[in-house]
């Protein structure tokens, strides 16, 4: 099974552990922005997908044509709990964490800082062959620790969705294998 960075279909490489999204980062920051059809390629999505996500109010509404840092790392995130999450759910997720989409000021910690900690966990979880539940949380502790200083108030909820996204995450990947094994059968 290819390791990729969760999200996305980028291939992971150590360049990426620490900070998952510096790979996507420099490309935003030389074009202002990637297009509808880039975004689709990096994540593996439907445009259309992407769109209904915007027009639902999950993703913040691109700029002109471009999509920034913080709509691309929104579907991201998304992207990668939709495998076993209701999107309504994931939503509601994100609301729980960040508020609204669309004003930063209430957000508990920014979503690139939210996504290069869930990588990591990930990363680190799947290294380790172990994604029992209080390994995962040790490791978001643990992870929190280094980061208080860019986490506003609610560490506490940002904890419980944390855990809910990496087992997510997780369960996705499960149940992907489980499907590939499936076919092979079928």
């Amino acid at each position: 099974m290819t390791k990729t960075i969760p999200g996305t279909a980028i291939s992971y490489t150590e360049q990426c552990r620490n900070n998952a999204f510096s790979l996507v980062s420099p490309v935003l920051e030389a074009t202002g922005g990637i297009t509808l059809s880039q975004l689709s390629k990096l994540t593996a999505l439907e445009g259309s997908t992407i769109q209904n996500w915007i027009k639902r109010g999950w993703v913040a509404s691109p700029e002109g044509k471009k999509y920034m840092e913080k709509q691309v790392v929104r579907i991201i995130l998304i992207n990668m709990l939709r495998g076993v999450m209701k999107l309504e759910n994931i939503a509601r997720l994100m609301v729980y964490v960040n508020g609204d989409v669309e004003d930063t000021s209430d957000d508990i910690i920014d979503d690139v800082t939210l996504y290069n900690i869930l990588s990591r966990i990930i990363f680190t979880a799947q290294d380790e062959g172990a994604f029992e539940p209080e390994m995962i949380r040790a490791l978001i502790d643990k992870e929190l620790v280094e980061y208080s200083s860019s986490i506003n108030s609610g560490e506490d909820k940002l904890r419980k969705a944390m855990y809910i996204m990496v087992m997510a995450y997780r369960s996705a990947c499960l149940k992907a294998e489980m499907e590939k094994v499936l076919a092979e059968i079928l």
